[in-house]
């Protein structure tokens, strides 16, 4: 018998949320689903299939991070921003998630995410320059492992098969992702990184991280977002989108994920969450801030990211934007 269907994603329904635009000539169009939220939790702007299962991704770890902080992982300021974030592999990134490990008597050796390359360009050309390789610790997802490894030797849990998904590290992930998302975790898979993924729709992913945003102040969602606002070179890096975006937006919180997947939320707690079906994430900022202007905010400040160049030559000779609508759904 053939095997039935995965769950997932299908093109039926999906919205035009992109274009890119070469010399006056549409060359591609990005189609996907994006929510927006206003301040009360209440979607406002509905494009595409909204409540359809989604993979957070990356997007995912501000839970993973609220999770080891309320397991009594010692994380605060950088090294809670790092635990939420995905960092670009610098020596400041690397030096921190060190520090994270040594406070709980580990080494980089504990860490089991996958070797890679930094994804600073920069850092990466010198490591090849000094005759270095990939590590771990240069993943973009280090600073998430050390603070699931803090987690694991703060409560004495095994350290070894953390990133099973029966571990009690990720029970707790899977316990506050559910209750801030408002449901239950549809669908669990692997993340790029080896850890659990739990799968939710788009507007739960809304949903969960303005939960981050509103909470009370000094509480443990609200630190979260708070040391993600505070330190956001920990939250990526030099030039990183979501960096730059935060500091764009003074109050915001943004966290993309891989296959084209991103959410900003704002201080008023207006909030953007997008997914494209495709998977690039070319688009997603774009998208994203078009949302939050249609839902009536102020992001004139991010103007530069509300467009994305296209060049031939070198040069501009087209743009990446959002189609212009009459309406929204």
């Amino acid at each position: 018998m053939p095997e039935p269907a995965a769950p997932g994603l299908t093109a039926p329904g999906l919205a035009l949320l992109a274009e890119v635009t070469r010399s006056g000539f549409v060359e591609s169009l990005h189609y996907g689903s994006a929510v927006g939220l206003d301040p009360s939790g209440r979607p406002a702007v509905a494009l595409g299939p909204v409540d359809a299962l989604v993979l957070p991704r990356s997007s995912a770890k501000p839970f993973q991070a609220l999770a080891c902080l309320v397991a009594g992982a010692a994380l605060t300021g950088p090294s809670l921003a790092i635990a939420a974030g995905s960092h670009t592999g610098e020596d400041h990134h690397v030096r921190l998630v060190a520090e994270m490990l040594r406070e709980y008597g580990l080494d980089l050796g504990a860490l089991a995410c996958p070797a890679t390359w930094p994804e600073d360009q920069a850092t990466a050309h010198r490591l090849i320059r000094d005759g270095q390789g990939v590590s771990r610790e240069r993943m973009n997802c280090s600073g998430k492992h050390a603070a699931m490894l803090a987690a694991a030797v703060a409560n004495d849990w095994d350290v070894a098969s953390y990133l099973s998904a029966g571990h009690p590290v990720q029970l707790k992930v899977r316990e506050v992702t559910e209750e801030l998302a408002g449901e239950k975790a549809a669908h669990v898979a692997v993340d790029g990184c080896g850890a659990p993924l739990f799968g939710m729709s788009l507007t739960g992913l809304a949903r969960a991280v303005r939960a981050l945003v509103v909470a009370e102040p000094g509480s443990a969602p609200r630190q979260v977002a708070d040391a993600m606002r505070e330190h956001p070179e920990y939250v990526g890096g030099t030039g990183h989108q979501n960096t730059e975006l935060m500091r764009a937006l003074p109050g915001s919180v943004a966290k993309g994920g891989a296959e084209g997947v991103l959410v900003v939320a704002l201080e008023s707690g207006h909030t953007a969450a997008v997914k494209v079906i495709d998977g690039s994430p070319r688009a997603t900022t774009v998208i994203a801030l078009d949302v939050l202007r249609a839902m009536g905010c102020d992001v004139s400040t991010a103007a530069e990211w509300e467009s994305v160049p296209v060049l031939g030559g070198g040069q501009p000779v087209g743009v990446i934007t959002a189609p212009r609508r009459d309406g929204r759904g």
